[in-house]
């Protein structure tokens, strides 16, 4: 089997870990949970049992239910008080199997529960695997905004099994293009020509490299946030009606925008984020109906806002977070935005 899959090995000391990325690596978990050393499992998954693998040691299955408005806190309690009545241990181990809002959600409840107990990932949505299951960050959301409380906790393994991905109604495939586009400006230039395989797999390298460099988001680690606050106040002012990845895409082509307007790029790079996107069939456009203040005010309350608001833009040197970005400027661009019909 290790022929038929990639390995991306995350270093981090004592909490390093392995993503394999491939066909069938799904079947590769109790061979990885009996490393662990653990003697009972939760599996929380939003797939069905037959998609579920077994982890090979006695476990208490959970459903989850994937998606934006069961990422909170209620569902992180519910989670815990089940790892509790189950007897679950700091010795033992948890198993996600769903998109990035199971990701976040059970990753989470394992980093919380007894101060952290271990957990693997299989992530079955294209976004999940290029983005929320690599390097440890968990959160929920709160009606203020996004991701607005979590913790860092490291997985022990990522299996990225690409079976599942043939399970993905279109617009979820689609929605998972959105991190891929943007990889194009953080360092993995022309990923969109690449077959989808080898895309996640470079995703997941260089994101990687950036979390070993940056485990703790204080500095590198800010470029993965690439399209991400203009997206973030985008899928709160929506409802989430447009979905993480459609609005990290519209969000990427507003940052060349952005950065064009500031001097950091020209016309042509500008030109590059919306061609990029759009490549991929992802939205390029604003909302008709969200307004413009209220994602200025939104875009304040993003984690990167410490003094003014903060963008991670295109420049010579490549992305960087750029802090104190002028308000004026902001709106500016906004305004232009095209908007859909």
């Amino acid at each position: 089997m290790k022929d038929s899959y990639r390995q991306i090995d995350v270093g981090l000391g004592e909490r390093s870990y392995c993503v394999r990325v491939g066909p069938g690596v799904r079947h590769s978990l109790a061979e990885l949970v009996a490393a662990t050393g653990a003697r009972k499992a939760v599996v929380v998954s939003a797939r069905p049992e037959e998609w579920t693998p077994d982890p090979g040691i006695p476990y208490l299955s959970l459903r989850a239910r994937d998606g934006e408005r069961h990422k909170n806190w209620d569902t992180v309690i519910e989670l815990c008080r089940a790892f509790a009545d189950f007897g679950l241990t700091r010795h033992d181990v948890v198993v996600s199997c769903g998109g990035g809002t199971t990701t976040d959600t059970v990753g989470l409840g394992a980093a919380l529960f007894h101060r952290g107990v271990q957990v693997i990932h299989l992530p079955t949505s294209l976004l999940a695997q290029v983005d929320a299951s690599i390097g440890g960050k968990t959160a929920v959301n709160l009606p203020e905004g996004k991701n607005l409380v979590g913790a860092y906790w490291q997985p022990r393994a990522v299996l990225c099994d690409t079976d599942y991905l043939e399970t993905l109604p279109h617009r979820e495939r689609v929605n998972g293009y959105g991190e891929l586009a943007r990889c194009h400006f953080i360092g993995v230039e022309g990923i969109h020509r690449l077959p989808l395989v080898e895309q996640i797999t470079a995703s997941v390298a260089r994101k990687a490299e950036i979390v070993m460099a940056d485990e703790r988001d204080s500095g590198l680690r800010h470029v993965l946030n690439y399209g991400h606050t203009l997206g973030h106040a985008l899928e709160t002012a929506t409802d989430f009606r447009l979905r993480h990845g459609e609005a990290v895409a519209v969000g990427t082509v507003f940052a060349g925008r952005l950065a064009e307007r500031l001097g950091r790029i020209d016309a042509a790079r500008r030109e590059e984020h919306r061609t990029v996107v759009a490549g991929y069939g992802l939205p390029t456009r604003l909302p008709a109906d969200v307004d413009d203040s209220r994602l200025i005010a939104l875009m304040r309350l993003d984690k990167k806002a410490v003094a003014g608001l903060g963008f991670v833009l295109d420049g010579p040197h490549g992305a960087e977070l750029v802090t104190d970005v002028p308000e004026k400027d902001v709106a500016g661009c906004l305004a232009q935005m095209p908007r859909e019909q």
